[in-house]
């Protein structure tokens, strides 16, 4: 009995220890993956100021000129109008599922949107370029006095805001059935209605989850490359509008990559838009971190 006691002391010290040793490893990741950008981003760093770098639109690498503001606007553009395009479809969906909707139906969505999150993304690309941009260019951008090839800003935008669609309506739809039934029963014994039970109890109670969703979404919406890459132009230019094309910093790395690892500038000017890219993902994180945990005391 005691040499059983012994084996099950040491076998738990060693998973322990191995879990611990995996967090840690976790924890270091994002530091590693950063500083290893850091160090091939410092060649660039050293040749321009940190201001020429963000806030330049010169964009002439065999010049010796990388300005990545045209890149920084294209991917806020982007980014921003796509987050803006999916977020009442996807709260609208989440309360009309959890709320309106049969259990039956909502049983049948949760695949239906799993599919929809498990589609390559070059396919939704394909989609965009044989749907998505002919009608910006033909009837879209025409209606409001633009004149566009339709590989714009708008497209990248519907196309990003299709994608992100599942992955957010998801997180709100577990999101929202996390709310106890009995706040609905003592809403509605005092009268409340339907929606305004929905809008005083349900989102009030689950905001800093749907703060959260939107979050990560923003987040991930940032790094997507090749379905954005296909529609949005890759014109470097600061756009000014939603139908001028643009060039997010994805498009920048996933377009130039390969070819320009022989040129020790460009691949750190390379490296310097990606560890751009990972500061902005940090940043947004941090912040709807912060936001939901200011959220929650207030409540």
């Amino acid at each position: 009995m005691d040499i059983y006691f012994r084996i099950r002391k040491i076998r738990d010290r060693v998973l322990s220890a191995w879990v611990k040793t995996m967090v840690v490893l976790i924890m270091l990741l994002p530091v590693l993956i950063g500083l290893s950008l850091f160090y091939k981003s410092w060649l660039i760093m050293g040749h321009s100021g940190l201001s020429d770098l963000l806030f330049s639109s010169v964009w002439r690498p065999l010049a010796g000129e990388f300005g990545f503001l045209p890149f920084i606007v294209s991917s806020v553009w982007v980014t921003f109008l796509g987050l803006v395009l999916t977020a009442p479809i996807c709260m609208l969906s989440a309360i009309f599922l959890t709320q309106y909707g049969s259990r039956r139906l909502l049983t049948f969505m949760q695949p239906v949107i799993d599919i929809l999150a498990g589609i390559p993304s070059v396919i939704y690309g394909v989609w965009g370029i044989l749907l998505i941009v002919p009608a910006i260019g033909k009837y879209i951008a025409p209606a409001f006095g633009f004149e566009t090839s339709g590989f714009s800003i708008l497209a990248g935008g519907f196309v990003l805001s299709v994608m992100l669609i599942p992955f957010i309506l998801n997180i709100l739809i577990e999101i929202f059935r996390t709310v106890p039934h009995d706040l609905f029963e003592a809403s509605y014994s005092l009268g409340a209605s339907k929606w305004h039970t929905i809008k005083h109890v349900l989102i009030r109670k689950t905001f800093p989850g749907i703060v959260s969703a939107f979050g990560l979404g923003l987040s991930r919406a940032f790094g997507e490359t090749i379905a954005v890459l296909m529609v949005v132009g890759n014109v470097v230019g600061i756009p000014l509008n939603i139908f001028d094309p643009g060039y997010p910093l994805p498009a920048l790395i996933a377009n130039n990559y390969g070819e320009m690892l022989s040129i020790p500038m460009f691949d750190s000017a390379l490296m310097f838009a990606a560890l751009l890219l990972m500061v902005v993902v940090i940043f947004f994180n941090v912040l709807s971190r912060w936001a939901i945990v200011h959220l929650e005391k207030n409540q």
